[in-house]
């Protein structure tokens, strides 16, 4: 994986918790990115492009939770299958 597949730029932290902090993030992105590679049979590239346009919002409109979510596609509902997530149907 390389900074490109995720969109990352350079980050500078001049404090030691800062940068383990920063450091523990990475190691963690790490984990979950050869864990998702191991799982799916999929480049991280790949996953992240599949993933990247889903987005969900959730508003509250007089005390009352409202979610709009984009359809997931074939290519996610793979993922969620291989990871042991069944997709949500609605």
């Amino acid at each position: 994986m390389s900074k490109s597949d995720l969109r990352a730029r350079p980050i500078f932290h001049h404090t030691k918790d800062a940068i383990e902090a920063h450091l523990t993030i990475v190691f963690a992105a790490l984990a979950i990115s050869r864990r998702l590679q191991d799982q799916t049979g999929m480049s991280i590239k790949k996953i992240v492009r599949a993933l990247r346009p889903i987005q969900q919002i959730t508003i509250t409109i007089a005390g009352h939770p409202h979610t709009a979510a984009d359809s997931l596609t074939d290519a996610a509902r793979d993922i969620l299958i291989a990871t042991g997530h069944e997709p949500a149907t609605h």
